[in-house]
């Protein structure tokens, strides 16, 4: 490792450090073996993980993580979907489930399939929200623990500073508040393999093996979640781009390995990327408008930390409460900042100072805001909103580049006081104690609380006890009422719970509206949705006339539906049956529910 920085650092390929030498040595950890030290580590990191979903964990059968909205029956559906897929022989980046008549392009959507294709057997054994809460649960854990094997390995030598380090990565405050409900940001475990697969690239022995391994890694971290990676590569792009400038050329390792890995990973992702941009239900872009971080999220507390039981959270700094992209607090701002000073000298701390710069800057936005008043000032994410892909991207997402780039700084920062003792300026243990109580100051009032979990209404007997199963045809559409949109997709659970068995109409997805076919949440709503959305939202009855009942055929015909539902204990559910009886005369009861039998109007 010494030799690979050394010649990093020396930028030449002739002299003392010639690529011919270079090419013998194998970038190897300085210890290789596992200890009881690692597995005390990782068993921390997986008991903080379980800690924080308890509540979803003791109730596997009804519990709901409240701050994740809709998303948790978005992801369950996306898992069930793929296990649904799988065991009947199936595409399981499309799905014709959502959406009647159109499906929903899951490659479009997150919907992890390097993870859900995996874990369909667990899915269809013990349903989705077990999934769910092992995913979450485990990318949590499993990130912390790839970058404990990163730093222990490549960057420091104790194994307390890569903890310390890999603690912050796996549990910073952005992370967590993705975690309650964006599981593609919560399991980037894989990021820092590849990085530990790049670090040992120059002195690989088989550079088109080593390749291989690295498109392939590549590939399945597209399938787990694309943007992560994107953001990744944008933080460290500069600094990467001034090194390669810098040097006459690089090792005959680093082409080779870098060339085959390309080849490798296009070879295994060239079908969902066509699928994502242009198969079936694709759309160019998605536009949020305006949503870079505040000057003030930087050194405000997130709602899921300590500080935040104190200071109230957020506030207007963030779009909601999985969007919280900064929020590192005062005393982890200032401490970052002074060991981006100190450790200057240190390539590795050089970089991850880099990154996180970058990272920081680029997540102010297209215009700098101070605590959400605009300043007028452009920042330099107005050079890159208008570029294919990003144009997609949350500015304020690229402070997720921020947490690994500190918890390298911190665990180099770590080394260096424990290493303080063997240096006559400093003193034995005091300078211990006075880094824990550093660490302590600025990383406790951004430590994690758990997760809170809420009991979700049960599905409707017509679901879960099979009375569906006579109002439908096979591949049917079942037409529930309210229809569902995001803001309201409980339709998904009871599909779900329903075995999958027969399609539904909008839903919850990302998808192609308008002519420009940009993306939009949800599918447009056609006359008769919005009626019925209406009633259900006002508990007014519209005056039904021959033009609504026209528009609810010609709807239902275009749903290619089956039946119309309505369950018990829908909102304003007489006022709805009352509109559906206007609309298509007179309903039966059905278990817990209501049912219109529509196939004679659409058959």
């Amino acid at each position: 490792m010494r030799v690979v920085m050394a010649w990093v650092r020396d930028g030449r390929v002739g002299g003392e450090l010639r690529v011919t030498a270079l090419a013998r040595v194998l970038v190897r950890p300085r210890w290789a073996g596992i200890s009881p030290g690692d597995v005390l580590v990782v068993e921390a990191y997986v008991l903080a993980a379980v800690l924080l979903y308890g509540g979803l964990w003791r109730h596997l059968g009804s519990g709901y993580l409240v701050a994740s909205m809709q998303d948790q029956n978005l992801f369950e559906w996306l898992f069930a979907a793929q296990a649904h897929a799988v065991a009947e022989g199936h595409n399981p980046l499309f799905s014709d489930l959502q959406n009647a008549p159109y499906g929903v392009n899951l490659m479009a959507n997150t919907a992890l399939p390097a993870l859900a294709v995996p874990l369909a057997p667990v899915t269809l054994a013990f349903g989705p929200t077990v999934t769910w809460a092992l995913v979450l649960t485990g990318g949590l854990a499993g990130t912390a623990t790839a970058w404990y094997w990163l730093f222990s390995r490549h960057v420091v030598r104790s194994r307390v500073a890569a903890a310390v380090g890999a603690a912050f990565c796996g549990f910073a405050p952005p992370v967590i508040s993705h975690a309650k409900a964006h599981p593609n940001f919560a399991a980037t475990f894989l990021l820092p393999v590849i990085a530990i697969w790049l670090i040992r690239l120059p002195g690989a022995r088989r550079p088109v093996l080593h390749g291989v391994g690295l498109g392939l890694l590549g590939a399945l971290q597209v399938l787990i979640g694309e943007e992560i990676l994107l953001i990744g590569v944008l933080a460290v792009a500069p600094y990467a781009i001034w090194f390669a400038v810098s040097r006459r050329r690089l090792p005959r390792q680093v082409v080779v390995g870098v060339a085959t890995a390309a080849v490798v990973s296009c070879a295994l992702i060239v079908y969902p990327l066509w699928l994502q941009f242009a198969g079936p239900q694709s759309y160019r872009s998605i536009e949020h408008g305006p949503t870079g971080n505040p000057l003030a999220a930087f050194v405000a507390y997130s709602g899921q930390s300590v500080g935040g039981l104190f200071t109230g959270g957020p506030g207007a700094l963030a779009i909601n409460g999985t969007e919280e992209n900064a929020f590192f607090g005062w005393g982890l701002v200032v401490l970052v900042a002074a060991l981006a000073i100190w450790l200057r000298a240190d390539l590795p701390a050089r970089i991850a100072a880099s990154a996180c710069g970058v990272a920081a800057v680029l997540s102010l936005g297209a215009e700098i805001t101070l605590d959400g008043r605009p300043t007028g000032v452009p920042g330099p994410w107005t050079l890159l909103a208008d570029l294919r892909l990003l144009e997609s991207v949350l500015e304020s997402r690229m402070a997720l580049a921020c947490v690994p780039a500190a918890g390298c700084l911190l665990a180099i920062a770590t080394q260096r006081v424990l290493d303080a003792p063997r240096d006559r300026r400093f003193g034995p243990l005091p300078v211990r104690v006075a880094w824990a109580g550093v660490l302590v100051v600025a990383l406790l009032p951004v430590a994690p609380v758990p997760y809170e979990t809420m009991t979700r209404a049960p599905t409707p007997d017509f679901y879960a006890g099979g009375e569906w199963a006579r109002w439908v045809d096979p591949g049917g559409t079942i037409v529930p009422v309210p229809l569902p949109e995001p803001l309201h997709a409980e339709a998904l659970r009871w599909q779900v719970d329903a075995g999958m068995g027969f399609a539904l109409p909008q839903g919850y997805f990302v998808g192609p509206a308008g002519e420009e076919q940009l993306g939009a949440y949800g599918a447009p709503k056609r006359p008769s949705s919005v009626l019925l959305d209406g009633v259900a939202a006002t508990g007014q009855v519209p005056a039904v006339s021959d033009a609504e009942r026209t528009h609810m055929v010609a709807d239902l015909r275009f749903w290619r539906a089956d039946s119309v539902v309505l369950t018990d204990g829908s909102p304003h559910q007489r006022e709805l049956q009352t509109t559906l009886s206007a609309l298509l005369g007179p309903g039966r009861p059905a278990s817990d529910a209501w049912v219109w039998d529509v196939r004679p109007i659409t058959r």
